[in-house]
């Protein structure tokens, strides 16, 4: 098994996410974004109340891009 190179700074709400791809980009860091919702379970329940997404970093550019979204990150969430 190979060892990834990019490492998850972020799992959460899609807008928070939105923000730090935007702050990432500005730094011209180019992160990775997944959909973690379950989407899975929308046949059963209808509709899924969590749009969560994952947000990661190629590791060289780890200590860069969480300097950047630290505002963000450190920020509580409404």
């Amino acid at each position: 098994m190979s060892e990834s190179n990019y490492i998850k700074i972020y799992t959460g709400d899609i807008l928070v996410v939105q923000q730090i791809v935007s702050e990432l980009e500005k730094h011209d860091i180019i992160p990775v974004v997944r959909d973690e919702t379950d989407s899975g379970l929308l046949p059963i329940f209808g509709s899924s109340n969590t749009l969560l997404q994952k947000v990661s970093v190629h590791k060289d550019e780890l200590d860069k891009a969480l300097k950047a979204i630290e505002s963000i990150i450190s920020e509580p969430q409404e």
